[in-house]
């Protein structure tokens, strides 16, 4: 883990990581991206929050799942996490590289 430049504490994991989480049903990503974009591009599986209207209460529950943030390109995912804690919840995981690393690895995405 990592200062986090926003505030807080942060771990970045991998897209491997995460696909390989999401895959095993032991991970949520939380996509912080605003509507618009999640309408053009998105993981599937991934739950749409957008940053701009932020609120930790909003957060799905995630059971025993571990959750973690993504966006774009890995930015708005660590303010995510930075408000998260700010708020007193211990979330502070976020994949680096957003979802265009994700493409990068050849993973798949959906539209619409």
């Amino acid at each position: 883990m990592q200062n986090n430049p926003f505030g807080g504490v942060i771990e970045n994991l991998s897209v491997d990581e995460v696909k390989a989480g999401m895959d095993a049903g032991t991970m949520l990503l939380v996509d912080v991206r605003e509507p618009n974009e999640v309408e053009a591009e998105s993981i599937p599986g991934a739950v749409n929050v957008p940053l701009s209207t932020f609120d930790v209460a909003a957060l799905p529950d995630a059971g025993d799942k571990m959750l973690v943030f993504s966006c774009r390109s890995g930015q708005r995912s660590q303010k995510a996490a930075a408000a998260a804690q700010a708020a007193g919840v211990d979330l502070h995981r976020h994949m680096a590289g957003g979802i265009l690393a994700w493409k990068e690895a050849g993973f798949e995405t959906e539209r619409g």
